[in-house]
């Protein structure tokens, strides 16, 4: 438990100080320290932002910033690219 306290301290201290992605940190943390496998990981730091990403976006939609033409344009293609990726790799595997 310690570990993962202090990975989390120190995973959020490198973030706030060079901006950078907490997943960036604690995902190799998990795998390399606490031995967790990778797919674990990678679903355990998914689960960690998902408060804070309901909450920014509670609070970009009241305030009005949300430019929802683009927002859909995006999750379009961002969709579109998903089934043509998975429709890839079911054939490659």
């Amino acid at each position: 438990m310690y570990k993962k306290i202090l990975i989390g301290i120190i995973a959020g201290f490198i973030s706030g100080l060079f901006g950078a992605g907490g997943g960036m940190i604690v995902v190799p943390a998990f795998i390399h320290l606490l031995k967790v496998e990778e797919k674990t990981a990678r679903a355990t730091a998914i689960f960690a932002i998902l408060p804070m990403v309901i909450t920014s976006g509670i609070f970009y939609i009241n305030s009005k910033y949300v430019d929802w033409g683009l927002s859909i344009k995006c999750a379009i293609r961002w969709n579109c690219w998903w089934l043509y990726w998975s429709k890839i790799t079911k054939e490659i595997i």
